[in-house]
């Protein structure tokens, strides 16, 4: 079964086209049109006998997704599109629908709903599938929601103290996000690892951030609520902020709600606290260089992440394990370091030259270290890939 995996930005499409035969899982094909919606959008596919890369005219994701079949075909990666069984989105959020579904007018429209909650995600994926289920009416369109992985979270590490109403008629309750990456975190830690009963705390580290406390391959609590702007703070956006604060922005700025929202969505997080961007490269260099600013945000970002690994460690009783990922998770050693200072108490011992360097899949905890350490490249693509296998073949 050929699954195509899309990742949807406003103005760029990327894929990854998986063979999904018996146990294999192989990746066929890669690839990322950037400017879409311009005269100079640009396509890049990776291919055996060279990279395709191509500068042109692409008006649409449709138009995108048909330059790339066509580019796939001519490599003989594939005989025809018709070989592609379905393309698999990783969706993020939708009111009273979750888990893993094919997209109809019921899920675009339970979507629809929630655009203001996931406000950078749902809107442009809402679009390209209508776009693309136009285009390609045969081709069922797959979305594995964020939220699915975290149904098996305990109501009381889900509800909020508000009204019942509000819950269970509007859904205001945490879902928690980053679902495809906690998940795949739980199923290759207990590979490597050899043990699936696991207690594990997965630190999705990234533009957007999130840990999640994982029993047995199971989530029971994200640090992620409502919507992808809680929790932690992320790249530009604002994490965890007290919504009794609004009034007093509204008097004194004189904006209305929506701009508001708009730049605590937007224009916040780790950019607005550092001034010195929203790469987490830009602001450990700006530290380095003395900007106070960039290394408040580098404290406050890390002292959010360790109030939920301290949360986390009373929700599971302890850890076996601790998982660093995404793009800041497996990269800034300097950030494990200070996630991990001053923890001998509860066994866990950073090793800092297992943590300066090595594969980008390695133990980063000292010999002694009652909990294991780990960094581990996320695969977010591959478990969306199995999901919609799993639904087409009745699985899911």
């Amino acid at each position: 079964m050929k699954i195509l995996v899309a990742n949807l930005g406003t103005t760029s499409f990327k894929f990854r086209l998986y063979d999904l035969a018996g146990a294999s899982e192989t990746l066929l094909a890669r690839g990322a049109v950037e400017r879409i919606g311009s005269e100079n959008a640009r396509v890049q596919i990776p291919l055996a006998n060279g990279t395709f890369d191509r500068t042109c005219a692409i008006a649409d994701h449709a138009d995108a997704l048909q330059i790339c079949l066509d580019r796939l075909h001519e490599a003989e990666v594939l005989r025809s599109a018709d070989e592609i069984d379905a393309i698999g989105f990783k969706a993020v959020h939708a009111q009273d629908v979750t888990g893993v579904q094919l997209v109809d007018e019921h899920v675009l429209a339970a979507m629809e709903a929630y655009a203001d909650v996931a406000p950078a995600h749902n809107p442009p994926y809402i679009a390209a599938m209508r776009m693309l289920g136009g285009r390609f009416p045969k081709l069922p369109l797959v979305a594995a929601f964020e939220t699915g992985f975290h149904r098996t979270m305990p109501e009381s590490n889900q509800r909020y103290a508000v009204p019942e109403q509000w819950a269970t008629e509007l859904g205001v309750r945490r879902w928690g996000f980053h679902g495809a990456s906690h998940r795949y975190i739980a199923g290759r830690a207990a590979e490597v690892l050899g043990r699936p009963d696991l207690k594990i705390i997965s630190c999705h580290l990234g533009g957007s951030s999130s840990l999640c406390a994982i029993r047995g391959g199971k989530s029971v609590a994200c640090s992620l609520g409502m919507s992808p702007q809680s929790g932690m703070p992320h790249n530009n956006r604002v994490g965890d902020f007290d919504v009794f604060a609004l009034p007093v922005i509204l008097k004194a700025t004189g904006e209305s709600l929506e701009q508001v929202l708009h730049t605590l969505a937007n224009t916040s997080g780790l950019e607005a606290l550092s001034g010195a961007g929203r790469d987490l490269r830009d602001i450990e260099a700006a530290a380095d260089a003395g900007n106070a600013r960039a290394q408040l945000a580098l404290d406050v970002f890390a002292a959010s992440i360790r109030h939920y690994l301290g949360s986390y460690l009373v929700e599971l009783n302890g850890a076996d394990a601790i998982v660093f990922t995404g793009g800041i998770g497996e990269n800034s050693s300097r950030l494990r370091g200070m996630v991990c200072r001053e923890l001998d108490w509860f066994g866990i011992e950073l090793d800092p030259a297992r943590n300066a360097s090595g594969p980008a899949e390695r133990l980063v905890s000292s010999d002694g270290s009652r909990v294991a350490l780990w960094t581990m490249p996320t695969n977010e693509e591959i478990v969306v890939a199995r999901q919609a296998r799993d639904l087409l073949s009745g699985g899911a």
